[in-house]
């Protein structure tokens, strides 16, 4: 199912992943990944898309934000988890990272769980606006960076 919305003139589709956008997915998420956290991506570049499109699909639905046919977010979620969800630098506060979430949250079991870095204040901020709630802290990542679990229950 894709879904189309305007934002700033600009038509933004979201859809599930294809590999087609493997290398700007991957070129994105690492750029938003390095803002939040300030660190460098530890696997190589393609590793990443070896993830992207062998390993993260088994266990995870992927939907991108296309904006002007340029991959502008991501998300990989199932009914009752969110793994990943990055937004390109240059689009974020545009309203795509809500509708890819709200799209998570309509497919879900009506509880979703998240782990984000504890450093990364701007997603602590977006996860607490749109409803999660902090269930507890620390979690072992391969960057070794203090973590936050968060939980979203729908009403």
């Amino acid at each position: 199912m894709e879904v189309s919305l305007i934002v700033n003139k600009h038509k933004i589709v979201i859809f599930q992943y294809e590999p087609k956008y493997a290398e700007q997915t991957v070129t994105m998420w690492r750029a938003s990944k390095e803002l939040a956290i300030g660190q460098k991506e530890i696997h190589s570049y393609e590793e990443h898309v070896y993830f992207l499109n062998h390993i993260l699909p088994k266990q995870y639905r992927i939907d991108l934000g296309l904006l002007d046919e340029n991959v502008a977010g991501m998300i990989a979620y199932n009914e009752c988890e969110i793994s990943q969800l990055y937004i390109h630098k240059d689009y974020q506060g545009m309203g795509i990272g809500q509708r890819l979430l709200n799209k998570a949250k309509a497919l879900s079991s009506g509880r979703l769980s998240l782990f984000t870095f504890e450093i990364n204040k701007k997603a602590q901020r977006f996860y607490e606006k749109h409803g999660f709630k902090i269930v507890g802290r620390g979690h072992e990542n391969e960057e070794n960076l203090p973590d936050i679990h968060y939980e979203w229950v729908s009403d």
